[in-house]
């Protein structure tokens, strides 16, 4: 069994791996893309709605399938549809048929997602120990797989349909070959725990449906600022202090650097001092960082402060969706989704936000918004308490020794 489960858990990583590859390969070819099919930016801008759209809806549709069929089943599946259609968005020749393919793509993208977390909360589950933070940071290394991958093509001439057709079939035969190694269902992480009559929280439904809306607010509210960093963070160094474009492209940078660095270690965190506690002060840091961004003159502590927020916010949407995957093992899948679902629709909105309010006030003053939320969800991070992580400080379980040679 302890060979089995490191397996599942470097399938796993695979899977996030996979999953932030696919994604940043489309980002990074979206210029070329808008200028094949000849639109504005702000066409561009509502077609990319329908990805995420797609995405939300593919999350919804995961979740059920996972509970129903397995994440053995609905992972790999996931990972081949959105290896696949990764390079449809290349080949279209219209918006029209732009819009249908990023829909195809987002669906496969929001369905993997879902299916991936709910596979790691299993993974997580039969560990008994925190590991989640350790996936999310994976996901990072796959961007910047992708953007090395699209420079060295690039370097080459090989132009975004071969490039994408190219990344798309290595992810195809990726996603396929570690299937083998995931859980056989969301029942197999529990063989790990035999004899453990640990209660669940399937004793109450209502108090689960409602710990479920309040993680989904939580992480709306947390990838909301994270989608705001996304697209506000340079813009606000060059705009608001006058920084060089060179130099405002490392605010990004610093945000995202900080942010995998905290996820990094975010599971040592977890199991010496609990989720509750992880989020709690990891949304206050932000808090704090994103203050000292808004306010500060000096580009120095610019960075200092969306440094912070980075870290800050690093550990927040993983404890989130692993305690949803935990409040209740027998709808995992779903109540992962409904969390992803809403948190992703932030992540969208996040940047719309932002921007709809530079409309009343300077561009730095919006961000005392993500100020209020960040404090909001350190106000209610007690929530996860109910839903304690396996090994972590406040389950309901007694740790164990992990399989030899998982440590991190």
């Amino acid at each position: 069994m302890e060979r089995s489960l490191r397996a599942a858990r470097v399938a796993t990583y695979v899977y996030f791996v996979l999953c932030g590859t696919l994604m940043g390969a489309w980002v990074v070819h979206i210029p070329a893309v808008e200028a094949r099919v000849g639109i504005s930016h702000a066409a561009l801008g509502g077609l990319l709605v329908l990805l995420g759209l797609g995405a939300f809806g593919g999350m919804r549709v995961a979740g059920r399938l996972t509970d129903r069929l397995g994440a053995r089943t609905v992972v790999p599946a996931s990972g081949a549809g959105c290896a696949a259609s990764l390079v449809l968005p290349a080949l279209a020749p219209n918006p029209w048929t732009l819009a249908g393919a990023l829909l195809v793509f987002g669906f496969a993208n929001g369905c993997l997602d879902v299916g991936m977390n709910a596979h790691a909360v299993h993974v997580e589950k039969a560990y008994r120990r925190p590991v989640m933070s350790g996936f999310h940071a994976t996901f990072s290394v796959g961007g910047v797989i992708a953007a090395g991958a699209a420079a060295a093509a690039t370097a080459v001439g090989a132009g975004p349909v071969a490039t994408l057709a190219v990344l798309g079939a290595l992810g195809l035969v990726t996603a396929l070959l570690a299937a083998r190694a995931l859980l056989p269902d969301a029942g197999a992480a529990d063989e790990a725990d035999e004899g453990t009559d640990a209660p669940t929280a399937t004793a109450d439904s209502g108090q689960v449906r409602r710990q479920i809306r309040i993680f989904a607010v939580l992480a709306l509210m947390v990838m909301l600022s994270e989608g705001a960093a996304n697209d506000w963070s340079a813009l606000h160094l060059r705009d608001v202090l006058g920084a060089p474009a060179s130099t405002a492209a490392l605010a990004y940078g610093t945000f995202a650097a900080a942010m995998t660095t905290g996820r990094l270690l975010a599971d040592r965190i977890v199991t010496r001092h609990g989720p509750t506690a992880v989020l709690r002060h990891g949304a206050a840091t932000a808090a704090v960082g994103i203050t000292i961004a808004a306010l500060t003159p000096w580009v120095w502590a610019a960075f200092l402060g969306w440094a912070l927020f980075g870290l800050g916010l690093s550990g927040c949407v993983p404890q989130l969706l692993s305690a949803a995957g935990h409040a209740d093992p027998a709808a995992a899948g779903a109540n992962v989704s409904r969390v992803a679902g809403l948190g992703y629709l932030g992540m969208l909105a996040g940047p719309a936000v932002i921007g709809w309010l530079t409309h009343l006030t300077a561009l730095n003053h919006t961000f005392l918004l993500l100020t209020l939320m960040c404090a909001a969800t350190a106000a209610t991070a007690g929530i996860l308490r109910t839903t304690a992580t396996p090994g972590s400080p406040g389950s309901d379980r007694t740790a164990s020794p992990a399989p030899a040679g998982t440590s991190h």
